[in-house]
């Protein structure tokens, strides 16, 4: 990663450009997912998030410009797990220009260390089926792809 960026914990002034880039993870899946609806539409409600404590949202910036996100959530596990609860991470995007240089890397590393920091020992994350390229940045910081989750229309 280049040493002239920063990663910090997201703050209130930062949320048009958090907005923006989740408009960008947005455009970028609906083309794996077609119930996505054609409108514009939301996937977090960031603004509680950097409330919670039991969540943090990370921003990576190049001097003031925010060229990345993610964040971490603690989650209930089911309750047959050997762990009671985890860290779900999402909203991981970085800036097409930006993308191969580890900064996502860097940022699940931060996410990892906020989880432990939380007595959390389990990390999780959704990502689509045929994006490649978002499996292949997961696996490359050690994630495993475990579940397939299916679906199917009916009734159209």
């Amino acid at each position: 990663m280049k040493e002239n960026i920063i990663i910090r914990e997201a703050q209130k002034t930062d949320l048009p450009v958090l907005l923006q880039c989740e408009q960008e993870v947005i455009a970028a899946e609906r083309p794996y997912d077609p119930s996505i609806r054609n409108e514009t539409v939301t996937y977090y409600n960031l603004l509680d998030l950097m409330k919670n404590s039991r969540a943090v949202v990370l921003v990576a910036c190049d001097k003031d410009k925010i060229v990345a996100t993610g964040y971490a959530l603690e989650k209930p596990a089911r309750h047959y797990l050997d762990h009671e609860t985890y860290a779900y991470l999402g909203f991981m995007y970085t800036d097409p220009v930006y993308r191969g240089q580890g900064i996502n890397g860097s940022i699940i590393d931060r996410l990892k260390t906020w989880a432990l920091s939380k007595g959390l020992t389990e990390l999780r994350l959704t990502v689509y089926n045929e994006n490649e390229p978002a499996i292949k940045a997961c696996e490359k910081v050690g994630f495993k792809r475990h579940i397939v989750e299916m679906r199917v229309r009916i009734g159209e």
